[in-house]
Protein backbone atom coordinates (compact mmCIF):
# COMPACT_ATOMS: atom_id res chain seq x y z
CA UNK A 1 0.00 0.00 0.00
CA UNK A 2 1.63 3.29 -1.21
CA UNK A 3 1.10 5.99 1.62
CA UNK A 4 0.15 9.58 0.16
CA UNK A 5 2.85 12.48 0.81
CA UNK A 6 2.13 14.51 4.31
CA UNK A 7 1.23 17.83 2.81
CA UNK A 8 -1.33 15.98 0.84
CA UNK A 9 -3.03 14.21 4.16
CA UNK A 10 -3.08 17.36 6.17
CA UNK A 11 -4.38 19.21 3.15
CA UNK A 12 -7.38 16.54 3.84
CA UNK A 13 -7.66 16.93 7.26
CA UNK A 14 -8.06 20.88 6.27
CA UNK A 15 -10.74 20.04 4.35
CA UNK A 16 -12.51 18.15 6.89
CA UNK A 17 -11.94 21.10 9.02
CA UNK A 18 -13.71 23.38 6.37
CA UNK A 19 -16.51 20.82 5.65
CA UNK A 20 -17.19 20.56 9.13
CA UNK A 21 -17.36 24.36 10.44
CA UNK A 22 -19.31 25.47 7.32
CA UNK A 23 -21.86 22.60 7.35
CA UNK A 24 -22.50 21.65 10.82
CA UNK A 25 -24.88 23.10 12.48
CA UNK A 26 -23.51 22.22 16.10
CA UNK A 27 -20.09 22.46 14.82
CA UNK A 28 -20.64 25.79 14.53
CA UNK A 29 -22.57 26.59 17.28
CA UNK A 30 -19.06 24.67 19.59
CA UNK A 31 -17.15 26.91 17.86
CA UNK A 32 -18.80 30.30 18.29
CA UNK A 33 -19.25 29.32 22.02
CA UNK A 34 -15.37 28.64 21.94
CA UNK A 35 -14.55 32.21 20.64
CA UNK A 36 -17.03 33.45 22.92
CA UNK A 37 -15.54 32.01 25.79
CA UNK A 38 -12.11 32.83 24.54
CA UNK A 39 -12.85 36.64 24.54
CA UNK A 40 -14.08 36.17 28.16
CA UNK A 41 -10.97 34.67 29.33
CA UNK A 42 -9.01 37.54 27.56
CA UNK A 43 -10.85 40.19 29.53
CA UNK A 44 -10.46 37.84 32.60
CA UNK A 45 -6.81 37.55 32.16
CA UNK A 46 -6.60 33.52 32.73
CA UNK A 47 -3.25 32.29 33.47
CA UNK A 48 -1.45 29.92 31.29
CA UNK A 49 -3.57 26.88 33.38
CA UNK A 50 -6.44 28.19 33.07
CA UNK A 51 -6.31 28.89 29.14
CA UNK A 52 -4.85 25.32 28.71
CA UNK A 53 -7.80 23.56 30.75
CA UNK A 54 -10.42 25.98 28.48
CA UNK A 55 -8.59 24.52 24.92
CA UNK A 56 -8.78 21.29 26.28
CA UNK A 57 -12.07 21.29 26.81
CA UNK A 58 -12.92 23.02 23.29
CA UNK A 59 -10.87 20.64 21.66
CA UNK A 60 -12.83 17.59 23.38
CA UNK A 61 -16.16 18.93 22.65
CA UNK A 62 -15.53 19.91 19.08
CA UNK A 63 -13.29 16.99 18.22
CA UNK A 64 -16.19 14.63 19.83
CA UNK A 65 -18.53 16.67 17.34
CA UNK A 66 -16.98 15.71 14.89
CA UNK A 67 -16.40 12.26 15.30
CA UNK A 68 -20.51 12.24 16.05
CA UNK A 69 -20.90 13.77 12.30
CA UNK A 70 -18.76 11.63 10.86
CA UNK A 71 -19.79 8.43 12.04
CA UNK A 72 -23.58 10.23 10.93
CA UNK A 73 -22.50 10.41 7.53
CA UNK A 74 -20.67 7.16 7.03
CA UNK A 75 -23.92 5.21 9.03
CA UNK A 76 -26.52 7.27 6.62
CA UNK A 77 -24.45 6.28 3.22
CA UNK A 78 -24.00 2.20 4.59
CA UNK A 79 -27.67 1.80 5.67
CA UNK A 80 -29.67 5.30 4.54
CA UNK A 81 -33.01 2.93 6.34
CA UNK A 82 -33.99 2.70 10.17
CA UNK A 83 -31.82 -0.21 12.08
CA UNK A 84 -31.56 0.02 15.80
CA UNK A 85 -27.98 -0.63 16.15
CA UNK A 86 -27.25 2.43 13.47
CA UNK A 87 -29.31 4.29 15.92
CA UNK A 88 -27.84 3.50 19.26
CA UNK A 89 -24.40 4.14 17.56
CA UNK A 90 -25.65 7.72 16.65
CA UNK A 91 -27.12 8.12 20.02
CA UNK A 92 -24.12 6.97 21.82
CA UNK A 93 -22.30 9.26 19.81
CA UNK A 94 -24.29 12.23 20.43
CA UNK A 95 -23.90 11.09 24.18
CA UNK A 96 -20.25 12.02 24.12
CA UNK A 97 -20.44 15.36 22.59
CA UNK A 98 -23.28 15.84 25.33
CA UNK A 99 -21.49 14.65 27.99
CA UNK A 100 -17.72 16.33 27.08
CA UNK A 101 -20.09 19.70 26.50
CA UNK A 102 -21.73 18.94 29.97
CA UNK A 103 -18.28 18.40 31.70
CA UNK A 104 -16.71 21.59 30.14
CA UNK A 105 -19.68 24.27 31.22
CA UNK A 106 -18.73 22.86 34.73
CA UNK A 107 -15.22 23.47 34.24
CA UNK A 108 -15.61 26.61 32.26
CA UNK A 109 -18.00 27.91 35.15
CA UNK A 110 -15.22 27.31 37.75
CA UNK A 111 -13.14 28.74 35.96
CA UNK A 112 -14.78 32.33 34.32
CA UNK A 113 -17.33 32.90 37.80
CA UNK A 114 -15.01 33.85 39.99
CA UNK A 115 -12.88 35.47 37.86
CA UNK A 116 -15.85 37.58 36.55
CA UNK A 117 -17.45 37.78 40.04
CA UNK A 118 -14.57 39.45 40.94
CA UNK A 119 -14.27 42.44 38.30
CA UNK A 120 -18.34 43.18 38.99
Amino acid sequence: MKTQPLLKAFGHAFDGLFHFFSTDRNGKIHLIIAILISITGWYCSLSVTEWSILLLCFSTVISFEMINHALEKLSDAVHPEHHILIKISKDVAAAAVLWSAIISVIIGVLILLPKLISLV
